[in-house]
Order: C-alpha cells, then sequence, then structure tokens
C-alpha cells in the first residue's frame, strides 16, 4: 500500500506535517509493506531535502498513491477520486463553509477519514494537536499579560525554533502574585499545565482556591463536575454529563470571583451550560481579566471571546459593560487571547508529536485488518455515500440543515 504525504494548500498556509521525516523512516522501518512518497512543497517545516535525504521520494506527482495524508482541508480541485483521505475535514459539526467538501468526497467516491474521528471504543480521540494547542495557548496568556502590565516581554512563540526555545523564554520571566484557573482534563489542558508547571506555578486544591488567599502564583486545574453541577442539587457524574448535559448548569461563578487569569482548555459539547455569560461578567465581584480560550467557541460558553484572534494578532480587550471589542490594554476590559490556530505556531514539535501517535494507532490499522476497529470508527465516507456511524450528516449533505 503507498502513502502520500501531502502538500498544504489551504490559506493561510500551514507548515505543520503529519510525519517529520524521522517519524517517516520509524513507519517505514516499522511496516516493510507500506510504500511513502512525500508530495513537494515548500511551505512545511520541513524541508523536500530533508525528506529525500533519507531515501524518501519527494515528487509533484502523487497520484498513484493509495492513501492521501494531510492536515487542513483540501481544495476542492486537488481532491483525486477513489483515494483515500486524512485530514481535519472540519464537516462533522455540520460546518456550513465546508459542505461543498463533504460532497465532493462523495461524489468523487473518496474514502475519508478525518483525524477528529480517530477514536477509542469509548469516543476519546487518539491523534491530535491538543497538547501543542495547550502548550502555546498558556504561554500567549502569559506573554498577553506581560505586555499589557510592563512586567516582561516574551516572544511570539513563532519566532522560536521549538519546545525548548519556548521553554527557555519562560526561564527568564517572573509571574506576579495571581491565581489561575485551568479548565479540562484532556490533551489541551494537560498541555497548558505542562506550562504551568515548567514554571513553578504551585498547584492547588478547589477548596483552598475558592477559599484562600495567597503570597505567591497559584493554580487549580478544575474538571467539568467542578465547574457545572445538576440544577436538582444532587451529585453530577462526568459521564452523564457527556451523554446529556442538559440536566446541568454553570457552577462557574465561584472561581470568576477567585481568577485573575482563565485559561479555556475544556472541550465544549453541544447544550452544554455557557461557563459565563456576558451578564455574568457585568457583575462586581467578577474578577477575571486575562483569558486564554484555546477552545475559541466564539460567542458561547466564554462571554468574552467574541471572535478568534490570529497569530498575527493575538490579543484583543472586550469592554463588559458595553459588550464590545476594545484595545487589550484598555482599562477595565477582559484581554483575550483566542488564536484558533495555536498549533501553527510551533510546526516543528506539533508535527513530529502528531506523527507518532499516527504512527502508533492508524498505521498498524492497514496492516492487521483493523483489529481495533480503527479504521471502521474513523470512515466517514464510502461508496459513494455516508457510513452508518457519519449518517447524522445526510441532511447537510443534502443542504436540509
Amino acid at each position: 500500500m503507498k502513502f502520500a504525504i501531502i502538500k498544504e494548500r489551504k490559506s493561510p498556509p500551514d507548515r505543520r506535517v503529519v510525519f517529520s521525516p524521522a517519524t517517516l523512516a520509524e513507519a517505514r522501518d516499522k511496516f516493510p509493506k507500506a510504500e511513502f512518497v512525500v508530495e513537494s512543497s515548500d511551505i512545511r517545516v520541513f524541508s523536500d531535502e530533508e525528506y529525500a535525504k533519507l531515501g524518501f521520494e519527494v515528487t509533484d506527482d502523487i497520484s498513484d498513491a493509495d492513501v492521501m495524508i494531510g492536515v487542513k482541508e483540501v481544495p476542492l480541485e486537488y481532491l483525486i477520486p477513489n483515494k483515500k483521505y486524512f485530514y481535519f475535514s472540519h464537516t462533522i459539526k455540520k460546518q456550513p463553509y465546508n459542505r461543498k467538501l463533504l460532497v465532493t468526497m462523495l461524489e468523487r467516491n473518496i474514502e475519508m477519514y478525518d483525524h477528529e474521528t480517530i477514536v477509542r471504543e469509548n469516543g476519546m480521540r487518539l491523534i491530535g494537536f491538543g497538547r501543542y494547542a495547550g502548550l502555546v495557548g498558556a504561554y500567549n496568556g502569559f506573554r498577553a499579560l506581560g505586555i499589557r502590565d510592563k512586567l516582561f516581554n516574551l516572544p511570539k512563540v513563532e519566532t522560536l525554533a521549538d519546545l525548548d526555545e519556548v521553554k527557555s523564554e519562560l526561564d527568564k520571566i517572573t509571574i506576579p502574585n495571581i491565581k489561575i484557573l485551568l479548565t479540562g482534563t484532556g490533551k489541551v489542558a494537560y498541555g497548558a499545565k505542562e506550562i504551568l508547571d515548567h514554571l513553578g506555578i504551585k498547584e492547588i486544591s478547589d477548596a483552598l482556591y475558592l477559599t484562600s488567599e495567597f503570597t505567591e502564583p497559584v493554580y487549580v486545574m478544575a474538571d467539568v463536575m467542578e465547574y457545572a453541577k445538576r440544577k436538582d442539587g444532587t451529585v453530577g457524574d462526568k459521564w452523564e454529563f457527556y451523554k446529556d448535559p442538559s440536566d446541568y448548569e454553570s457552577n462557574f461563578m465561584p472561581y470568576a470571583k477567585e481568577t485573575d487569569y482563565f485559561i479555556a482548555g475544556h472541550f465544549y459539547g453541544n447544550n452544554a451550560p455557557y461557563l459565563f455569560t456576558r451578564k455574568d461578567a457585568k457583575t462586581a465581584d467578577f474578577k477575571i481579566n486575562l483569558v486564554a480560550d484555546i477552545s475559541c467557541d466564539i460567542d458561547g460558553p466564554v462571554a468574552s471571546t467574541i471572535r478568534p484572534s490570529t497569530i498575527a494578532e493575538p490579543f484583543y480587550g472586550y469592554d463588559v459593560q458595553t459588550e464590545k471589542e476594545v484595545e487589550f490594554k484598555a482599562n477595565n476590559a477582559i484581554t483575550v487571547m483566542a488564536v484558533d490556530n495555536l498549533p501553527c505556531e510551533l510546526p516543528k514539535d506539533a508535527s513530529e508529536g502528531f506523527g507518532e501517535t499516527f504512527v502508533e494507532h492508524v498505521i498498524p490499522a492497514f496492516f492487521n485488518g483493523d483489529k481495533n476497529g480503527t479504521l471502521k470508527r474513523a470512515k466517514i465516507t464510502e461508496n459513494g455515500k455516508l457510513t452508518e456511524r457519519f449518517l447524522y450528516l445526510q441532511d447537510y449533505v443534502d443542504n436540509k440543515k
């Protein structure tokens, strides 16, 4: 079976790739029946020469490959019929802007596997760039703090070579006496935690966080059952919440009254309660003045996130009274970092980490009869139709929703 590492063509350019040269060489060694070819690219973080030096064919013509592996959406004109494709299609939530992409894949008899749909039997994702989103998002939040309050000047992550350089820059700064809330317990949240721990910020319990003052910076990592509660007052269950959150309401305000810097690293599901609303942010005891919204759900659970920001201009301000955007240094505004493509700032490390998990969880499935069902669960389209798992997208395809 022949696998092609395809060129990223979506604009703005994305320098990430699923396989670094070293990881691709590892895959070749582990799976001798697999053949790998690399589509030439002047964009990706690893050069064509780096792949060629390890013996990989680098070419402009990958039409004879069976499986196409990329990161971002493939422009319609580059979708080759009757192939298998892996990339982030951004269609599984019925995103209107990508409906035509899914329709075209069906029309061209493409077998589509979305990186987001590569999951365990329990639905937990197996691969992704979440850790790197968390790392960069937390760093960016501290960068905003330093600039806004004239404390220190961290460079942009995109100007640094790798994660080691990111951590070296953090070693040069001192964090003031603030309280930091980190929501979530997945890869994103643990990526952000890695930054907090590297800075030597003390992790404390919820009870202490909500009731005590400190003479040093501290943080708490809050799971969904801490910031959401059952409406009837009974004890909640996390897995029940994930299945159906309609019986729950926000319990976020006790944290908002104690928090200076909020890092949103949680996953927000449909019908889940908002963490804080625009009305909540207007209350006199709402203390949060800096938000790194890594989850970046617009006009959603984090009221101050009114638009995504960009790597070029990562910060903006949210005026809680007018509910409008202002300059990020403005008095009485919440400073917001809501870059929605954070791993792009750390393309080398992100690519290396992603490739390692892809070799572990996906490539083996092509040679062991998919014994764990990984490919079956991930497959969105087959033989010009939606697979059973993704039939809920039919009205989206038919343009009825």
